[in-house]
């Protein structure tokens, strides 16, 4: 079950990208790619799998990105954005951060402090009305309780415990999440329900979401409870 979170990181300085995608990749929590120019991450975020979060430097090639950030704010993407960048002048600050920006970081920066600033801003993000996840070939948007497969243009819709349960396994990713902790998370801790009802959810959650549900590749059994093979059918 894959717990790596997606990151594209857009600069031109060639040297530079180059070492943060090679950090990234090999940090067993993130993995990245890359594009050196505006016109490039646009086509990687048409076409790509959805990323995480982005971390953008101001001078490309072509064009200003705190203007490429006030634009995908404007088309409805919500990924927390870092500006990296090696202006460190107040009126630059406020210009990124009223694009938009998460954070405004000054380049030269420590591979451990951009990872850690960037997992604050996954944490908040996550938290959010805003988040949305891949799961497989799905977009999950558990504030809107639906999940889209872009390449079938097919929509799920699903039930207030449906997409708790789908929410909180995503955010288990390391692994499997028994029945009782499912229970007691989504349910509540007071709660008289038994195994039972979860087993008729994740039934039904199977039924909307597997190609064949008999043999479930998603949403999986793992030892005493479920867990989300995220990659799975993403191809």
């Amino acid at each position: 079950m894959s717990s790596r979170r997606p990151i594209l990181i857009v600069d031109d300085d060639a040297d530079l990208r180059v070492a943060l995608v090679d950090h990234f990749n090999q940090s067993g929590e993130f993995t990245a790619d890359a594009a050196e120019s505006v016109a490039e991450a646009e086509a990687k975020l048409s076409n790509a799998p959805v990323y995480d979060a982005m971390i953008l430097d101001i001078g490309l090639p072509d064009g200003d990105g705190t203007e490429f950030c006030a634009k995908l704010r404007r088309s409805g993407i919500k990924i927390p954005i870092l500006m990296l960048t090696g202006s460190d002048a107040e009126s630059e600050v406020v210009r990124g951060l009223d694009s938009g920006a998460n954070d405004y970081i000054e380049k030269p920066v420590g591979v451990a402090v951009l990872f850690a600033r960037l997992r604050a801003q996954l944490r908040l993000y996550d938290g959010s009305e805003d988040a949305t996840f891949t799961i497989g070939p799905y977009l999950f948007q558990p504030a809107a309780k639906r999940l889209h497969d872009k390449k079938k243009q097919r929509r799920v819709r699903l039930t207030d415990k449906e997409a708790g349960l789908l929410k909180f396994l995503h955010r288990a990713k390391s692994g499997g999440v028994t029945r009782q902790v499912l229970l007691d998370q989504i349910w509540g801790y007071n709660s008289n329900v038994t195994t039972h009802t979860l087993e008729t959810h994740i039934y039904r959650l199977r039924q909307k979401i597997e190609s064949d549900p008999s043999s479930p590749r998603l949403l999986v059994t793992s030892p005493g409870g479920y867990g989300l093979n995220l990659e799975a059918g993403a191809e």
